[in-house]
């Protein structure tokens, strides 16, 4: 009976602590400035025109089977699940993950389990010189409670910076994605150039063969027959460039999928043609752009991050509460410690409340505000420059079409003239100069039509790396981010 009334009096008194939680609970305010996302003001449309489709983020998220080109494809796949950096950025959103699990745990009791078996034996001289023992095992419980937030805005700033962290991620494989497909086009561009000078360099053997002969009839002076060998080799001496250019391309794709310089040499070494551009972008209007760009999404969530960081540090200028509380036995056999007089019971808590710091905690307060305005700063830089990146890159693929079209036809004539050139010099029609003139014109031209149909392609990548491409919007709950890349993961 004595152990019943006991007890009833420990429940009697944990009731009216728990009572006094949930008033103190039901008065709690997050300390701090709420978080609010910056309106933006933005252009309605940007200021190029090109040929443009309706906004499809399916699309966009793949925009690399825009050029049908199944081994780019497979290449970008094999970047997706091999790439290290890529690897890097799951870590670190894994890291993100698990510190927005320590936050939330932060606001919830703590529970810690004990036992001990103590033997002792005094001495003769001091004391009795006999021996004791000491059996307990028990919890002990404790728990600060949030009552001015400060928990709350901890775990807010966790969760806001686990956010940043997955648009870190994405914006990876954004870079990923358009870097794959870069070193792609300068592969096949180069090899294109390759193509041209090989081409340039058979007929300017015919022409040197020419030459030779008609300087042994006496036909001409030496001073052409020189002349000639200058062009051939000339050309001759562009080819190992270009090899270089094809091998530093390749391996740049090797690293970025995971594998060693090298391996990729059989896979890409056949020439194949630069991929054709599709008839029309996916393109949307600013503000959609600015909602797929995941490092302006990142940029908004580090500043969501540090504005719950004032709260963090505000928190501390208030009174901060504790309950504690144990049960346990203790008895001095361990026969005796399953005994209901072997219970032993406390219940308790204390507040603390700074004093004085000498300035500290609001010092804290001006750092964390201070870094909010930086990271707005980023914020707004990050709009501006991902505004830019769209305008410049509409630009560069709009121009270099042009451009492009117009190398064609200058390199159709440079071809007609050159042929003629070689003919009326082969009848002794024209001077020798001609021919150069007309050689060297038509390897300059054809030289630069490869490069502009690279460039063409080139530019339609940065336009869509500009526009965020090369991932699918997840739902925020979604189990695991890495399983989300793209609609063809």
């Amino acid at each position: 009976m004595p152990y019943a009334i006991s007890l009833s009096a420990r429940h009697t008194a944990a009731s009216r602590a728990t009572g006094i939680v949930v008033l103190l609970l039901g008065g709690c305010a997050n300390v701090g400035p709420d978080y609010m996302a910056p309106q933006l003001s933005l252009p309605a449309r940007w200021s190029v025109t090109v040929a443009t489709g309706a906004s499809d983020t399916r699309a966009l998220a793949s925009w690399w089977k825009a050029f049908d080109e199944p081994l780019l494809s497979d290449l970008i796949e094999r970047a997706i699940s091999f790439n290290r950096d890529l690897a890097q950025a799951e870590a670190r959103v894994r890291e993100a993950r698990a510190r927005r699990g320590i936050s939330d745990a932060d606001r919830y009791p703590t529970i810690q389990s004990s036992a001990s078996a103590t033997h002792r034996r005094g001495s003769e001289e001091t004391g009795s010189g006999k021996s004791s023992e000491l059996y307990s095992a028990g919890l002990d419980a404790r728990w600060e409670l949030d009552i001015f937030g400060g928990k709350r805005r901890a775990l807010e700033a966790a969760s806001a910076n686990l956010e940043a962290s997955e648009y870190d991620l994405r914006d990876v494989l954004v870079s990923l994605t358009a870097e794959v497909a870069l070193n792609y086009v300068d592969t096949r561009a180069f090899q294109a150039r390759l193509s041209v000078a090989d081409s340039n360099l058979r007929a300017q053997s015919e022409t040197f063969d020419i030459a030779r002969w008609r300087n042994a009839a006496g036909l001409t002076t030496q001073r052409d027959l020189e002349q000639a060998r200058l062009n051939l080799e000339q050309t001759r001496a562009q080819i190992p460039a270009l090899r270089n250019g094809i091998s530093q391309a390749v391996n740049h794709i090797a690293v970025l999928i995971g594998q060693n310089p090298g391996t990729l040499n059989d896979l890409l070494g056949a020439p194949r043609a630069i991929p054709a551009a599709p008839p029309d972008v996916a393109l949307g209007v600013p503000a959609e752009t600015l909602r797929r760009r995941p490092d302006v999404q990142r940029a908004e969530r580090q500043l969501a991050t540090q504005t719950a960081q004032i709260g963090v540090a505000t928190a501390a200028l208030y009174p901060n509460f504790s309950l504690i509380g144990s049960i346990g036995l203790e008895a001095l056999t361990a026969g005796r410690l399953l005994t209901a007089s072997a219970l032993a019971t406390s219940i308790g808590g204390n507040i603390g409340w700074p004093v004085f710091d000498a300035g500290r905690i609001r010092q804290s307060i001006a750092v964390q505000t201070a870094l909010q305005e930086q990271a707005l700063g980023r914020y707004e830089a990050a709009i501006l420059t991902a505004l830019q990146d769209v305008e410049n890159a509409l630009v560069a693929y709009a121009s270099e079409q042009q451009r492009r079209e117009a190398l064609s036809a200058a390199a159709a004539a440079a071809r007609n003239a050159a042929e003629l050139a070689r003919h009326q010099y082969s009848a002794g029609l024209v001077d020798f100069q001609v021919v150069l003139d007309a050689q060297r014109s038509l390897l300059s031209l054809e030289d630069q039509l490869a490069s502009s149909h690279g460039a063409v392609i080139s530019n339609l990548v940065r336009l869509y790396k500009a526009l965020g491409g090369g991932w699918t919007p997840v739902a925020r709950d979604a189990p695991e981010l890495t399983d989300n890349y793209h609609g063809t993961k």
